[in-house]
């Protein structure tokens, strides 16, 4: 059952300093996400001083005050996306007085089930996320929600459009709201300052028109193209639950050396590119096949998300403000493949390459 929650207020925060107009185009790696369902987060922090006095004397203050601030280095996440008739694309634009959602809530939820390794219904989250606007004619970039667990503790919730921010700068975004909210009128770093040049991003195939038209083919159905609606996902059942599954540095080194043994006693012997990412990436694959079940010969697959800006040629700034993301695939593979004594072996061997591809 879905734990009830209580709507305090929903008010708009706007940056501290909005004199300025802002517009950024949107390029290829954004378009791909334009039309998809919003990036949520929740982030949990455990007070058991968290009263609601506290609450709505201390923290919400505090919170509202530090993101005015924040959004002043990232305007356009109080803007929006925007279609005029005229464009071939979308464009985020931000215009003073601009200003994002927030909503302040309570909850009588289980803060210690939220927030530790016990299964519990998925859909206990769903409330604790801010709705993001959207329409026809615009959509918000992001929305927020702080909710109360009364002397347990204190949650916030996230809503961003991915065509307008990925998680590199979803990330670097809270840490500077953090930054700011821990240390109030300090400057804040220079890598959590975002560059908006959008000249970093070259396009010499045309790849944007290309995303473009496989959008106006998808959407011609069901769809008008410039709408800025998200599309409707697909429901998840009440009977899906979630749960937590810690690996430990020991344990992944564990996992490491395991499998550098089984590659050098293997034939022929082949150097695996073992980071945290390959390693944990590997084993969580290797056991959801093999938890699932079923017919060996069933297809799967595996994607990754890949962080471009380090790749490209020339590389970009990290601190880049928007989308650069790319994706890694592994496709037409068999769940035999993983389901033997060798399949956690075999897993990494195909993620350790598709890292290596990388650096070519």
């Amino acid at each position: 059952m879905v734990s009830s929650l209580n709507m305090i207020d929903v008010s708009r925060v706007t940056p501290s300093d909005s004199s300025e107009t802002l517009t950024l185009p949107l390029t290829f790696f954004d378009l791909i996400w334009y039309k998809l369902h919003p990036v949520e987060r929740v982030i949990f922090y455990r007070l058991a001083d968290a009263t609601r006095p506290f609450f709505d004397s201390v923290i919400v203050p505090n919170l509202k005050s530090s993101l005015s601030s924040s959004l002043s280095h990232y305007l356009p996440l109080a803007g929006k996306l925007v279609w005029d008739s005229l464009d071939k694309k979308p464009t985020l634009v931000y215009s003073p007085n601009d200003g994002v959602s927030f909503t302040i809530a309570e909850s009588k939820a289980d803060f210690s089930l939220l927030t530790g390794n016990k299964p519990f219904p998925t859909a206990e989250f769903y409330p604790l996320v801010p709705e993001l606007r959207t329409s026809d004619e615009s959509a918000s970039a992001v929305s927020f929600q702080v909710t109360l667990f009364p002397n347990q503790g204190f949650c916030v919730g996230v809503a961003a459009h991915h065509a307008v921010l990925d998680g590199k700068t979803a990330t670097m975004f809270l840490k500077s709201w953090a930054y700011t909210c821990k240390l109030q009128h300090a400057s804040l770093p220079q890598d959590l300052i975002p560059i908006y040049d959008r000249t970093v991003i070259k396009d010499p195939n045309d790849i944007e028109t290309e995303v473009m038209n496989q959008w106006k083919s998808k959407l011609k159905i069901i769809s008008d193209v410039k709408s800025l609606k998200i599309l409707p996902t697909p429901e998840i059942s009440p009977d899906v639950v979630r749960f937590t599954l810690d690996l430990t540095r020991e344990d992944i080194q564990t996992l490491r050396e395991r499998l550098k043994r089984e590659s050098s006693a293997s034939s022929p012997p082949k150097e695996l590119r073992l980071s945290t990412f390959v390693v944990t990436f590997s084993y969580a694959l290797t056991c959801l096949i093999r938890a699932r079940g079923g017919d060996p010969k069933r297809p799967i697959g595996y994607v990754f998300s890949v962080d471009c800006r380090s790749l490209l040629d020339p590389p970009i700034p990290s601190n880049y403000f928007g989308n650069c993301l790319s994706p890694s695939f592994g496709i037409k593979l068999t769940a035999e493949t993983f389901m033997g004594e060798e399949g956690f072996l075999s897993a990494a061997r195909m993620v350790s390459d598709s890292v290596e591809e990388l650096d070519e």
